[in-house]
């Protein structure tokens, strides 16, 4: 195996990542700094990370988690405030290194992946997989007509450029349902925003093919293989 991919399923960070402390000389194999990030290493091989030997590729897990208000999508929070790593270790003590696919805003609601494969994590927020993410958003100024839903659907000009088109629906007179696969930072709230309707409320129900459903707030559970396969065939193209 890759050295990189040694340590993204190690649970040390994304092969990104990995690659990066590689080349910053953190990385031992063997007693030797390794600055090759596609050196093959196995069990037989002793593979630290700033001084810390590892016990090898832990198990690839995936938690599906519902991430109520206030808690940050981190794995640690300057600030002191409760993270999402957290929610699932004080249910959970006995877990591998986990951190979050991807981000929910402190002040957004749902459905949250975090796991230890990075690799995994890496490729599902990859622009280039186009991984959809559904919301349900609730605005302000009014009722939500046809042309504001035409004007989602066709794709928003922000200022980082337009957006593509997004799947929109009206779930109520306020309230919409959006499915987005750019995951630009804070996008459906800049989209509706730019179009003069603020978000009220910003909740995700979906992630690829997994749906929120009667996940309680604040409560997780471990996706089975199949789950896990779904996502994997996300990004295998």
């Amino acid at each position: 195996m890759r050295l990189a991919k040694y340590l993204a399923h190690a649970g040390v960070a994304s092969r990104r990542a990995a690659e990066t402390a590689i080349a910053a000389g953190r990385v031992h194999v063997d007693g030797e700094i390794v600055r090759d990030p596609a050196r093959d290493v196995g069990e037989l091989h002793r593979v630290s990370v700033d001084g810390r030997e590892l016990d090898g590729p832990e198990a690839r897990v995936v938690y599906a988690l519902h991430k109520p208000l206030g808690v940050v999508s981190t794995a640690h929070d300057p600030q002191g405030r409760p993270t999402v790593v957290e929610l699932v270790a004080d249910a959970d003590p006995v877990h591998p290194r986990l951190y979050p696919v991807g981000r929910l805003d402190a002040d957004s609601s749902g459905l949250i992946l975090l796991t230890n494969d990075g690799e995994l994590a890496n490729r599902l927020t990859h622009p280039r997989f186009e991984v959809q993410k559904t919301y349900r958003a609730k605005l302000g100024g009014g009722p939500v007509d046809d042309r504001l839903l035409r004007a989602l659907r066709r794709g928003v000009e922000l200022d980082d450029g337009p957006t593509a088109s997004a799947r929109v629906r009206r779930l109520a007179r306020d309230t919409i349902e959006i499915t987005i696969h750019e995951g630009r930072n804070r996008q459906v709230r800049r989209m509706c925003e730019a179009l003069g309707r603020p978000v009220l409320a910003l909740e995700r129900v979906a992630f690829g093919p997994l749906r929120l459903g009667g996940l309680a707030t604040g409560a997780h559970r471990r996706l089975g293989e199949e789950e896990i396969g779904a996502l994997r065939a996300l990004s295998s193209t």
